[in-house]
């Protein structure tokens, strides 16, 4: 037997399900109170989470336990509160210093990651030997690799131009990318039909009881 907070939760979760469902027919009050509620107790849960599960155990406990081993841990901390200093209007532009160090850091650690996973590891992915397993479908899958590769590189080299065989050839490069592309749109809309799946599993379940949850 569901205890009354139970039932008023799945009740509340089915009418916010609805008014987000109402935006399919047109903008509405409904469906605006129930985004502004969802953005509210994101932000509100993160700030917690925020809180108890980085901030306390990665700074206040090490600092309060032993400051004078930890004490490095001070340098993200003032820079902390130097970003903080952007909602007061008068020193805003002291924020921009610790906004700065951010953003320089994290194009530095993404240009490596993206530079090993987008590029080594595609070209390494790229440089195999067709012939290297006797299945006529894995050689024809390897030689189309290596084709749709060097045809996608070829349809974005733009210092010569596109005619003849090698503008044949970056046409070819073309319907590979679109059928990448495709396949990339088709996984996007898969995730979002899944979405939808939980909550029709959801209403039809937890809610009106007409299937097992």
């Amino acid at each position: 037997m569901l205890g009354f907070f139970n039932i008023l939760g799945i009740w509340l979760g089915a009418l916010f399900t609805f008014a987000i469902f109402s935006f399919l027919y047109k903008d509405n009050p409904f469906y605006k109170t129930a985004e502004h509620i969802f953005v509210g107790l994101s932000a509100g849960y993160w700030f917690i989470y925020t809180i108890y599960s980085i901030l306390i155990p990665n700074l206040y406990n090490p600092l309060t336990s032993n400051i004078s081993k930890n004490w490095i841990l001070l340098i993200p901390a003032i820079l902390g509160i130097m970003m903080l200093l952007r909602l007061i209007p008068k020193f805003d532009w002291i924020s921009r210093y610790p906004i700065a160090l951010i953003i320089g850091t994290t194009s530095g650690v993404f240009l490596l990651r993206y530079l090993k996973s987008d590029v080594i590891n595609q070209l390494t992915a790229t440089l195999i030997n067709p012939f290297s397993s006797g299945d006529w479908v894995e050689v024809v899958g390897k030689f189309m690799l290596i084709f749709g590769t060097l045809t996608g590189v070829i349809y974005f080299y733009f210092s010569k131009k596109h005619t003849g065989t090698f503008g044949a050839t970056a046409k070819i490069g073309i319907y590979f990318l679109m059928i990448s592309f495709g396949a990339a749109f088709g996984y996007t809309a898969m995730a979002r039909i899944s979405l939808l799946i939980g909550r029709l599993q959801f209403l039809l379940g937890d809610w009106l009881g007409l299937i097992s949850p």
